[in-house]
């Protein structure tokens, strides 16, 4: 009993006590010298006009509970306002709140993927800590490009890849119905909602098979196309801009700046540690799911900044969830 109640008390520190206070660090142990994030009184004019309008999730989400904090602080903590508000604005402590939440809830969820069907190697519950742990570095470290959004994204994102290693070993239709329903809700939060079904058609597509015209597994990835289609779709209806689709071009900026070079050098190696971490199984699905990858890849060259080593955050998280997962016995039915 003792011992059942240790290992339930370890892991609720090392899942959310200690990862809550490496990110409660990044955002007040120091300041990001990116984004003026700190010193905003309000969500920021830009995240309502060109692409970030279509973020529809985290910029409501802002909103609401920068006023829910408003009140509370006024009504109920008006003796430490003084305090609070000089560690950053309302807004700021709401993005930390939204953006911790989900942080959270993304370790949870992390640990969940980790356990699944672990490789050899991660059986043993110490070395499987290691692995998480670092997984929460690499996401607390890109935090210094704070946003309302990439939080959210990123439990998005893993709970999507948590279901599709669902299907892949039972082949449960309400799986695949909860994955599809995950990438509809993640495309109100971000456009990354696309590389789950990236990772999905990793896992399932077999190219030999395209070949000879077997189109097993087809349906399946429609099904989660549309998923992703009919909300990016309706958004850009619904919420016209100028710009729908990007801000900017900056392909020779990523290739100039030494900082954006910095970033994309951070993205290659963080991939290719990733990579060599893997067994030949995870290998050979990594390589298929940067493929399916590679509209997002060309995107962020074209119109992302390396520097925002957020960008490579799924691609590399993706990398050390292939590492841990144990494919040997797992086949896809032919």
């Amino acid at each position: 009993m003792f011992k059942i109640f240790d290992e339930k008390l370890n892991g609720f520190l090392f899942v959310i006590i200690f990862p809550f206070l490496l990110f409660f660090m990044s955002y007040y142990g120091f300041e990001s010298s990116y984004v003026r994030l700190k010193s905003m009184e309000k969500a920021p004019d830009f995240m309502f006009s060109s692409v970030y309008a279509y973020r529809v999730i985290p910029n409501y989400l802002s909103i609401y509970v920068t006023d829910v904090l408003n009140y509370i602080i006024d009504h109920y903590l008006y003796s430490i306002k003084s305090f609070l508000l000089k560690n950053g604005t309302v807004f700021y402590h709401s993005i930390f709140l939204i953006n911790s939440f989900f942080f959270i809830l993304s370790s949870i969820v992390l640990n969940s993927v980790l356990k699944l069907k672990p490789v050899e190697i991660l059986l043993n519950t110490k070395i499987r800590r290691l692995f998480h742990l670092i997984a929460v570095f690499i996401i607390v470290i890109v935090q210094y490009v704070p946003t309302n959004c990439d939080c959210i994204a990123v439990f998005f994102y893993l709970a999507g890849v948590l279901f599709t290693l669902k299907y892949y070993e039972d082949r449960k239709s309400s799986d695949l119905l909860t994955l599809s329903l995950i990438i509809f809700i993640s495309t109100f939060v971000r456009e990354t909602a696309c590389l789950n079904i990236a990772f999905f058609a990793a896992l399932f597509i077999d190219f030999n098979l395209l070949k000879k015209k077997n189109l097993i597994y087809i349906k399946e990835l429609l099904m989660l196309v549309v998923a992703f289609i009919v909300p990016y779709v309706g958004l850009r209806l619904a919420i016209p801009q100028e710009t729908s689709f990007f801000e900017g071009v900056y392909f020779i900026k990523n290739f100039t700046s030494p900082y954006n070079l910095a970033g994309l050098m951070f993205g290659v190696i963080g991939l290719y540690f990733m990579f060599l971490l893997c067994n030949e199984s995870g290998k050979a699905v990594l390589k298929k799911y940067l493929f399916f990858s590679s509209p997002y890849l060309v995107m962020i060259t074209l119109v992302g900044l390396f520097w925002e080593t957020r960008l490579f955050l799924p691609l590399i998280l993706t990398g050390l969830i292939l590492a841990s997962y144990q494919f040997k016995n797992t086949h896809v039915s032919q």
